[in-house]
């Protein structure tokens, strides 16, 4: 079902607590897996009952159509928990200008599980509509390996563009500006794509995982979430890589916790997000440090920021303010974006745009979308899957060409280890 099929009737959707299924990855697609997971909590969608679509990043036309498409649904929930009723998963691309539109789906059928509980939800037929049947496991397919290799920016060229983002500094056109560079590649036709959300689960369980249309990833970073009028949305910005041993890793938290420029880096994302929630919210904190947050291959400074806002306010209506961030652009946001243009030879697609779900109320957890891959599956053929990276680094006065390159480098490990 699409944009153009009529949703005036609702929507029919049943939720019930189930049995524990054991690995709910196994009841994905294998060929365009839909999956929001961390810590161990999982929501894996399966078919399409529903799609919305916008051009770029018009967030807040998607919002009001979500608000009818909710309001006319016929929900029967007995789980009422986070990601039970009805759900969509969402990802949107980075750019207004983007060819990625902005999509939401609301699957045929929603598996959920937290803490010990496991539920499904099905989108039924409104007449006539037979009990629901039990979820199916589909068996994983081989496993595989990827071919990757540059992208339209090579590692020289990207250099190149950080002093141009330098240049845009120094004339007073920006105080930062995110730049990104790209890898490509392809997986073998056929490939189970779920080996890679397996993968990257495993290696990395307090990131968001998320398989969203094709977007496959691990974030790091929270964009918002809302859940019951409380506001949670977590900044990350400044990065080093973990040390090799104890000593050395300290040694790196230290400096980065220290860092100049990465302080100053972080405190444009802080100011970006406080500013762009203080309209929104009420009751608004953020913690007057950042703290150094630990992954398993870098340290990052983090803030994270909690606000109070009002019942009818959706996620997607905090999306629509918040992104993008400084994390993720630049400051001031708009110059920022025009030397993106200018600098990156190629669209980021969803890189770096916003990936989650949001539900009947308006609540919802959605992150950035980072330390992923876009995989072109309208492209597939015989030859394989086409597939591309992106990974970036803030720009500040006093960043080192070399040095980013290698913030880069360190940023890709996460999907380039998991395509491996």
């Amino acid at each position: 079902m699409s944009d153009a099929t009529p949703t005036t009737t609702g929507l029919r959707v049943v939720t019930r607590e189930i049995a524990p299924l054991g690995d709910l990855l196994e009841y994905a697609d294998p060929a365009d897996p839909l999956v929001w997971s961390r810590r161990g909590a999982w929501l894996v969608g399966v078919g399409d009952a529903l799609t919305l679509t916008a051009a770029g990043t018009d967030t807040a036309s998607l919002a009001d159509r979500w608000r009818e498409v909710a309001a006319a649904a016929h929900v029967d929930d007995h789980v009422e928990a986070p990601g039970s009723g009805l759900v969509a998963f969402g990802a949107l691309p980075f750019a207004a200008h983007s060819a990625s539109p902005a999509v939401l789906t609301v699957p045929r059928l929603t598996i959920g599980h937290a803490a010990d509980r496991t539920w499904a939800t099905w989108v039924l037929p409104d007449a006539g509509a037979p009990d629901p049947t039990e979820p199916t496991p589909v068996p994983f397919g081989p496993h595989w390996s990827a071919a990757v290799g540059p992208g339209a920016l090579t590692p020289e060229g990207y250099q190149d563009a950080v002093r141009a983002g330098l240049a845009a500094i120094a004339a007073g056109e920006v105080s930062k500006v995110v730049l990104a560079r790209d890898l490509a590649g392809t997986v073998p036709a056929g490939s189970d794509l779920r080996r890679l959300v397996r993968s990257l689960a495993s290696g990395y369980p307090d990131t968001w995982v998320y398989a969203v249309h094709g977007l496959i990833g691990a974030s790091p970073e929270t964009l918002v979430t809302v859940a019951g009028g409380t506001v949670t949305a977590r900044v990350l910005a400044g990065t080093v890589a973990r040390g090799a041993d104890p000593d050395a890793d300290r040694e790196a938290a230290l400096a980065l916790a220290s860092s100049v420029k990465d302080l100053d880096e972080h405190g444009y994302a802080v100011r970006s997000l406080v500013d762009a929630l203080t309209p929104h919210t009420s009751a608004l904190a953020a913690s007057e440090q950042p703290f150094t947050l630990a992954l398993p291959n870098v340290w990052h400074l983090a803030t994270d920021v909690e606000a109070t806002t009002a019942a009818d306010t959706s996620v997607l209506d905090l999306i629509a303010v918040l992104h993008p961030t400084a994390a993720v652009a630049g400051t001031p946001t708009d110059a920022a974006l025009a030397a993106i243009v200018r600098i990156e030879p190629s669209d980021r697609g969803r890189y770096a745009g916003p990936v989650g779900w949001v539900d009947a109320h308006g609540d919802g957890e959605w992150a950035i979308a980072l330390r992923g891959a876009q995989f072109d599956l309208a492209g597939a053929d015989d030859t394989g899957i086409p597939f591309t990276a992106h990974a970036g680094a803030g720009i500040v006065a006093g960043s080192d060409p070399e040095a980013e390159l290698l913030e880069t480098r360190v940023k890709f490990r996460p999907i380039v280890d998991a395509l491996a």
